[in-house]
């Protein structure tokens, strides 16, 4: 069910809200955190299903937040609530303002939020150049930025590790999860060598690349070289280099990834590029600073060396 509120107040749409839990029963209880997103107009419909469909593993109350389009007049908000199967397993509101309104997201969002529940932020697209002093950032106990869709993403990662505090993620770390444990699998077998190197290969600006083989270098106390190329999506190969031979890691159609290393036989295992729900799930699944991630953006990504894939 949708309902639209044009021209309204978000103490309006709290009331609202608080009707329709006593009318249809305590659909509020069980809500773990409130989900704020910072979206663009083009970018809610798909921000909505992403969130709803984390809402199935993360009982929340979404809060969609955008500007509203071409507008002269007096400062205005209009409002939807979506409840039920428009909802997937939470509350949606989105609120479109204009940009007087959208100026103070935290005044805006303030009434909506669940009482004594965790604050989480989310910008779908790119996201402020520091998380932790923007308004909505300051309330939340997490803040999940995309570089990957930033108009410059690498630059983007770079930024963000000078301004990173505790709380603050991206998405392309949680791109590279699945990728983290096959390395640590692969290396964690005989011959128990050093790594010498790394090199991980893959799509121009990608910066899940960057964060893959900074974690490599910080780990494994080794050289790291992000190797870019066009026409190839996300991370397509990683060549870790031994004595006795590299591990070699190899995705090139997105979807299987090979692993040769000698003396073993070649193992094929499924790994399709993580959807934008996968990603975000596994934000939602802590609310406790990610250490391991601040140590790779503040001291392991100085350390990588970038060139084109052919060199």
């Amino acid at each position: 069910m949708i309902i639209d509120m044009p021209d309204t107040t978000t103490n309006a749409v709290g009331k609202r809200l608080a009707h329709l839990r006593d009318e249809g029963g305590a659909v509020a209880l069980g809500r773990v955190l409130t989900l704020v997103v910072v979206a663009q107009e083009t970018d809610i419909e798909e921000a909505v299903r992403t969130a709803n469909e984390a809402s199935h593993e993360h009982p929340c109350r979404v809060v969609v937040v955008a500007a509203l389009g071409e507008h002269d007049g007096p400062p205005r908000l209009d409002a939807e609530i979506r409840v039920g199967g428009d909802a997937g397993a939470s509350e949606v509101v989105v609120l479109r303002g204009s940009a007087p309104m959208v100026a103070h997201t935290d005044t805006l969002v303030m009434p909506l939020l669940l009482p004594d529940a965790p604050i989480v932020v989310w910008w779908p697209s790119g996201g402020p150049d520091d998380p932790s002093a923007d308004p909505l950032g300051k309330m939340a106990q997490r803040r999940i930025t995309d570089t990957t869709t930033s108009p410059e993403p690498v630059a983007t990662l770079h930024t963000l590790a000078t301004t990173f505090k505790p709380g603050d993620t991206d998405l392309a770390w949680a791109r590279v999860t699945l990728w983290r444990g096959l390395i640590a699998a692969a290396v964690e077998q005989p011959p128990f060598e050093p790594v010498t190197a790394v090199r991980v290969e893959g799509q121009d600006q990608h910066t899940s690349l960057d964060l893959l083989a900074a974690w490599l270098g910080q780990r494994l106390r080794c050289p790291a070289v992000v190797a870019r190329t066009d026409g190839t999506d996300a991370i397509t190969r990683v060549v870790l280099e031994r004595k006795s031979g590299p591990i070699v890691l190899d995705r090139p159609d997105a979807r299987v990834v090979t692993i040769t290393q000698p003396g073993k036989p070649e193992r094929r295992m499924a790994l399709p590029i993580r959807a934008l729900n996968e990603a975000l799930i596994e934000e939602l699944r802590r609310l406790d600073p990610d250490e391991l991630y601040g140590e790779v953006l503040t001291k392991g990504l100085e350390r990588i060396t970038t060139v084109r894939a052919d060199a």
